[in-house]
């Protein structure tokens, strides 16, 4: 593990902290909307445990925010330039996926690099997926992604919009390394309800 990632691990457990205290939801109540149980949840907010990206996208899913959103978070300030360098890198303790936040913390859109090893899957609750409109881009290898009940195999160039929230599950198949981009947006608000809001 490198320091990067080590600070970012603690950086996630104050954000996740915060964003449960600034829902006014109580270590219980997170327990029973995300299916993570309390302790995990303690030890996950104290530092003391390492979050996996599926636990991570069930306690985010639970809280109203998305995966990239909570990163967002650990950055702090907000910023129009992301050099190399200073874009968190985080990886899963379970299946070695590799995640890097590319994009500046808190614009509207927000891109994100993943590689995902050989023979690894990594599956999200439908509620990941309600909060932004998903694109996935597929830089190198082969991504099969499924999406409920149907399946998309996706090659380098594909590009791959998600319909309505669905349970989704990230499968790499093969045995080589796949890469790819996911593209976050907010969905656009209605021109009628903007212009009701700004009445």
């Amino acid at each position: 593990m490198t320091a990067m990632t080590d600070a970012l691990t603690v950086n996630l457990a104050t954000a996740l902290r915060a964003a449960r205290t600034t829902a006014d939801l109580s270590v219980s109540a997170l327990a029973e909307r995300s299916g993570v149980s309390r302790a995990m949840i303690a030890k996950v907010e104290r530092g003391e445990a390492q979050p996996t990206a599926v636990l991570l996208g069930r306690l985010t899913a639970a809280l109203g925010l998305t995966l990239s959103e909570l990163f967002a978070r650990t950055e702090g300030r907000s910023r129009r330039l992301a050099r190399l360098a200073e874009q968190p890198v985080w990886v899963d303790p379970a299946t070695g996926y590799r995640r890097r936040a590319v994009s500046p913390p808190g614009g509207p859109a927000q891109l994100v690099e993943v590689d995902l090893p050989a023979g690894a899957e990594v599956a999200y609750p439908a509620e990941s997926y309600q909060m932004a409109n998903h694109q996935i881009w597929v830089l190198e290898g082969t991504l099969r992604f499924r999406e409920g009940e149907v399946e998309h195999e996706l090659h380098a160039g594909d590009c791959l919009e998600l319909g309505a929230p669905k349970p989704g599950t990230y499968v790499n198949a093969t045995d080589r390394p796949c890469r790819y981009l996911v593209v976050l947006s907010r969905p656009l608000v209605p021109s009628s309800t903007a212009q009701h809001r700004n009445s």
